[in-house]
């Protein structure tokens, strides 16, 4: 990574879906991230990268108010109940790391605080235990 060193991010603690998890947030503007998240429920560490791409997306679609005009019916393919547009937006390009060794070597990698923060509490949850609250949809 030309220009980027390494130990520029900070591993903090912070809830995912209302599950205790932990975060990595950037302490430089060199960091090549804007950030990363762990997800406890699926095991996969979430990167989010600075590099920006083009991506088309389904958006709802306004009214003159801004707010979401609404279908007469719901979509019996998706069950939504506003009408969407597909738009071309500028998206930041993500990364996935699912194996808990590499999910480690990333950490110990970037994180300056990574000898410190116990990571392997959240690491160690055993998925069948945890509990998503019913709240929380999936978009």
């Amino acid at each position: 990574m030309e220009g980027t060193d390494f130990k520029n991010m900070l591993i903090i603690s912070t809830p995912f879906r209302n599950i205790p998890s932990f975060s990595l947030i950037p302490t430089s503007l060199n960091c090549p991230y804007v950030e990363a998240l762990y997800d406890p429920s699926s095991s996969i560490l979430a990167i989010i990268s600075k590099v920006q791409k083009k991506a088309f997306h389904m958006i709802p679609r306004l009214d003159e108010d801004g707010q979401p005009k609404r279908l007469k019916v719901p979509n019996k393919q998706t069950g939504k109940t506003v009408k969407e547009q597909r738009v071309s937006v500028e998206t930041f390009s993500e990364f996935y790391i699912t194996d808990k060794d590499e999910i480690k070597n990333f950490i110990n990698l970037f994180a300056i605080n990574s000898d410190t923060y116990d990571i392997d509490k959240y690491l160690e949850v055993d998925v069948k235990e945890t509990k998503v609250s019913p709240l929380i949809l999936s978009t």
